[in-house]
């Protein structure tokens, strides 16, 4: 009996442990993931396939890549969202949460519109995130919709980029292996499913770059932490990072890891839609956000200060900004932005002030025209004396800061920016990030950062070329980058270029494209802190189209995406209290929309439209303001490049 007893328990060790697979769906079931216990998981949608994933993480000398002891939990709330697109949020999802050891968890979440997973330190004692695993595979050599790194190099030098550039569209096996691609991206599966990538919470922690590393897998890559680091860049603005630790985020204690999104809808429009890097989000660490005020910005650098019929000499000086301020005040708008050149170039501190300039003087002048002033800084100096240059500004009145020219995502400048919105907090001071990524949800921590750059904006246009299609990029933007978060593309041009008509002239500069395209594009994107990139000069020489843009929101009750193709078109509304705006614009191809206006609610409205002219395909200046009451819906001609803008008040 013994013997048998003994083989038997010899057969029970050598049998191998069953995989276990552990399942979970978004609240309308439409979509599933089935996660097994090695972290290899597969992500269906309406009964197909969308892609494959792996996860893992190495932590010191151990890597963790089994799990068990599933939970799962559900939630049905709603979240404020005073300074988006929407005010309020529905945030449902079903949640599942495996233990990958005792101080080791990851959660995924399935969303009505995607999927996301993190991981969750509840250790006490400080340790080092040597790696993650992330990785992405379809089956089939899909559509891809990426952004590349501009530099080239190794990966290395790749991690110092602005996170500005074009799109390059080819199947996932084209993709250049020697190139690291910045979130989001998309990947299209089938003609019903579009997954977009992207990431949320990166307060303490690298941001994410996607590889295609062989067949049709994307990996990820992330930045170790800078061990050793120079001045230099941009006039000695920026950190160069010399060296770097073996290691990729050292942790003090509990922490959660960023978000790894992956937002998925059956057509375009519902990317255009998405909204879970908000909903991800750690909620804000402002308790009182009373005093945070969105709003419009008459900006200086992209039209070089270039002022007309004025009697004194333009430029970096008193006068000239006085100007931009009684413009502003005239019109309604909020800020007027004092961009580079404002500070003593190559001081290294931002205290020194050129003598054409008197910053007192300048605030005063603003406030008595309702009109509060932001001043451009640099990365390096901005966080030398962060506290000190906060708390004196503010005294003087400055309304905030645009920070510039980090161009990193590692740990350390995560680490700055967070510390940078709380110290800007303090003193009631609002941010715009440039020469940044994605805001990954900072816009819900700390409300204060209204704008992030990150989008190959409309400041490339004082340099580039027409073999740049600006209008197919700004008919992508809405479904890709904007599912991000909101982007300080800086629209505006009252100088418009039709096909063939473009020139990068630096101190006059213009737009591709048609006037009422560069309208559109208002109530389009996303942009709490939004710029009237042209010069005053030329507003007031159009003034009708600048008082659509004056009056119009930067922060949204509602928005409904009406229609769109990624790159071809989009079309959409927004409502603030009980007004209507809607853009829509076209890639170069030209097109009839009919815009379906049954979302309105009963009542009698009045349109004002901005539709392309006769010979917008022409001249890009050329466009029509129509004023006519609403009887149903309303079809519009777009020219190549083309555009329009409307608002609709209810009798």
């Amino acid at each position: 009996m013994k013997k048998v007893i003994l083989a038997l328990a010899v057969a029970s060790l050598s049998m191998p442990v069953m995989a276990r697979d552990y399942n979970l769906a978004s609240p309308d079931g439409n979509l599933k993931a089935s996660v097994a216990d090695n972290l290899e998981y597969t992500v269906t949608y309406n009964g197909k396939t969308a892609f494959t994933g792996a996860a893992g993480i190495t932590v010191g000398n151990k890597t963790l890549t089994s799990v068990k002891s599933p939970k799962t939990t559900s939630v049905d709330r709603t979240i404020q969202s005073p300074f988006y697109r929407n005010t309020t949020i529905a945030d449902q999802y079903n949640q599942l949460t495996l233990k990958a050891d005792k101080d080791w968890s990851i959660v995924f979440r399935a969303y009505n519109d995607g999927i996301a997973y993190h991981w969750v330190y509840s250790g006490k004692k400080p340790v080092n995130v040597v790696d993650e695993k992330i990785e992405y595979t379809f089956a089939g050599d899909y559509p891809a919709t990426v952004p590349y790194v501009r530099a080239e190099g190794d990966f290395d030098r790749q991690f110092f980029n602005s996170f500005e550039n074009l799109y390059t569209e080819c199947p996932i096996s084209q993709l250049d292996p020697k190139r690291l691609a910045f979130l989001p991206l998309v990947v299209e599966p089938a003609a019903d499913i579009k997954v977009l990538f992207s990431e949320s919470d990166l307060s303490n922690y690298p941001g994410l770059y996607l590889n295609h590393a062989e067949g049709t897998t994307l990996k990820g890559v992330l930045p170790q932490v800078p061990k050793t680091e120079k001045i230099g860049g941009y006039i000695n603005i920026q950190k160069i990072v010399e060296e770097r630790e073996d290691y990729i985020a050292a942790l003090d204690g509990p922490s959660s890891l960023p978000w790894r999104i992956a937002a998925i809808s059956p057509d375009d429009k519902g990317l255009a839609q998405n909204q879970l890097t908000y909903q991800l989000a750690p909620e804000s660490r402002i308790e009182d956000t009373s005093w945070i005020k969105p709003g419009k910005v008459a900006w200086d650098w992209w039209n070089a200060w270039n002022l007309y019929n004025v009697d004194f000499e333009a430029g970096i000086n008193q006068e000239t900004y006085k100007y931009y301020i009684d413009f502003a005040g005239k019109n309604g708008i909020e800020y007027v932005i004092m961009d580079d050149g404002w500070s003593v170039p190559g001081c290294g501190e931002l205290f020194s002030v050129i003598p054409e300039i008197n910053i007192p003087e300048l605030v005063a002048y603003g406030k008595e025209r309702g009109v509060g002033i932001i001043l451009w800084a640099g990365y390096v100096p901005f966080e030398r004396d962060l506290e000190e240059v906060c708390r004196h500004y503010s005294e003087m009145g400055v309304k905030g800061f645009k920070v510039d020219f980090f161009d990193r995502n590692d740990q350390k400048v995560h680490q700055f920016v967070d510390r940078a919105a709380e110290t800007a907090a303090k003193y009631n001071m609002v941010l715009d990030l440039h020469g940044y990524h994605i805001p990954a949800g900072i816009n819900r921590t700390w409300p204060n950062v209204l704008n992030t750059e990150g989008v190959y904006g409309l400041e490339t246009l004082k340099w580039g070329t027409e073999k740049e299609d600006h209008m197919r990029y700004d008919a992508l933007l809405p479904f890709i980058r904007q599912a991000a978060g909101p982007m300080d593309y800086t629209q505006g041009a009252m100088v418009n270029a039709a096909r063939g008509k473009y020139a990068a002239i630096n101190e006059q500069p213009m737009s591709q494209g048609t006037r009422c395209h560069q309208l559109g594009l208002y109530p389009i994107f996303d942009s709490p802190l939004n710029m009237l990139c042209d010069t005053p000069s030329n507003y007031i020489r159009e003034q009708d189209c600048t008082d659509y843009i004056a009056e119009i929101p930067t922060v949204w009750d509602e928005t409904i995406i009406l229609d769109g193709d990624m790159g071809e078109y989009i079309v959409t509304a927004r409502r603030k209290g009980n007004d209507w705006y809607i853009g829509g614009i076209t890639n170069w191809t030209p097109r009839d929309i009919t815009v379906d206006l049954s979302f309105l609610p009963a009542g009698n409205y009045v349109a004002d439209w901005y539709i392309d002219g006769r010979n917008a395909h022409r001249n890009g200046n050329d466009y029509k303001h129509i004023t006519e009451p609403v009887k149903g819906n309303k079809t519009i001609h777009m020219a190549p490049g083309g555009g329009f803008a409307a608002k609709i008040t209810k009798k």
